[in-house]
């Protein structure tokens, strides 16, 4: 029988379950797949602490990557026995699974250079990071970024595109040696934030201009910092809230703090339409397939160990990407 990690209330890892399913035929314009590696992502844990309510009792995660085993009628973009990947937000929900169905639009076929265990720690990184440097910002070379949580999965791919396009990345961790791997992927500059003063830190690498643009995912306790981290007419943009939304300010902080740019994205804007979908898995999938950017999968869990993955994602211990190996 299919196993499953479900959750019947909201709160903190213990809520989650490791249940026995029964997963049935597709219907019109769904596939029956078989996982073979689930993706970890923090907004996971928005899921089951409630701050992303969902009608319970409800699966658990929103990428992963498989073989498709059949599918419905209907079902024109893949076939039984595609390798494919997906992620998406509620019409995905249910990742921590062996098998499921689900809606075949969301599908993506896998190239044949990028395995089942990559796609599952990339696929929404490597989205996300696509849209962040092809989509954001018109970036020149010489450009200079301030990228928080620079160790983590979207990290480590945006400080190796940014590379690529001649960009300077200026990567904050909370320990020397997550420092270490985010300069090891293309951070020059690393700031640590748990003994060093963010934006005094940027202003001193920056001559006093700051940066280009900044990427923050983690909220609340960077936003000030972030934003005394830009140049006039920066751009912040606000990709998560790790450690907590950021509170309600007035607009008018933006032109005092220099006419700033501010942008809240969110990746299901970026891969609604099909063919930019397409388009920016196609170029994240070549990066990876050309050995110019790495994966690196650093944590891997059993399925029924899904609390204590979260325990450690919430933690902070992780670094790069985490996969449920099926």
């Amino acid at each position: 029988m299919a196993k499953a990690v479900r959750f019947h209330e909201t709160g903190g890892p213990d809520v989650l379950r490791y249940e026995d399913v029964e997963v049935g035929n597709p219907g019109p314009g769904q596939v029956r797949l078989r996982h073979q590696a689930v993706g970890l992502n923090f907004a996971d844990t928005y899921f089951r602490s409630g701050l992303y309510p969902v009608a319970l009792p409800a699966g658990m995660g929103v990428e992963a990557a498989g073989v498709v085993e059949a599918v419905g009628p209907d079902v024109m973009n893949v076939a039984v026995g595609d390798r494919v990947t997906y992620t998406g937000f509620i019409n995905t929900l249910g990742a921590y699974s062996t098998e499921r169905l689900i809606p075949a639009a969301p599908l993506i076929r896998l190239p044949d250079a990028i395995d089942c265990e990559t796609a599952a720690g990339m696929t929404m990184r490597g989205l996300t990071a696509a849209y962040l440097m092809r989509r954001i910002h018109d970036f020149k070379v010489g450009d200079t970024i301030l990228l928080h949580a620079a160790a983590g999965g979207v990290g480590l791919i945006v400080s190796q595109w940014a590379k690529l396009l001649g960009l300077t990345v200026i990567g904050t961790v909370s320990t020397e040696a997550k420092g270490e791997v985010a300069r090891a992927h293309g951070c020059e500059h690393i700031i640590n934030y748990s003994r060093e003063d963010v934006a005094k830190r940027v202003r001193e690498l920056t001559d006093g201009v700051g940066v280009n643009v900044v990427f923050d995912s983690v909220g609340k306790d960077t936003f000030e910092a972030s934003l005394d981290s830009l140049k006039r007419r920066g751009l912040m943009v606000c990709v998560g809230t790790a450690s907590g939304p950021i509170p309600p300010f007035n607009p008018q902080l933006l032109a005092m703090k220099g006419s700033l740019y501010l942008t809240r994205p969110a990746l299901a804007d970026y891969i609604a339409d099909p063919v930019e979908k397409n388009d920016l898995a196609g170029e994240i999938f070549e990066l990876i397939a050309s050995g110019r950017i790495s994966i690196e999968v650093n944590q891997r869990y059993a399925l029924e160990d899904a609390a204590q993955a979260h325990r450690d994602l919430e933690s902070r211990k992780t670094t790069g990407s985490s996969v449920f190996v099926i």
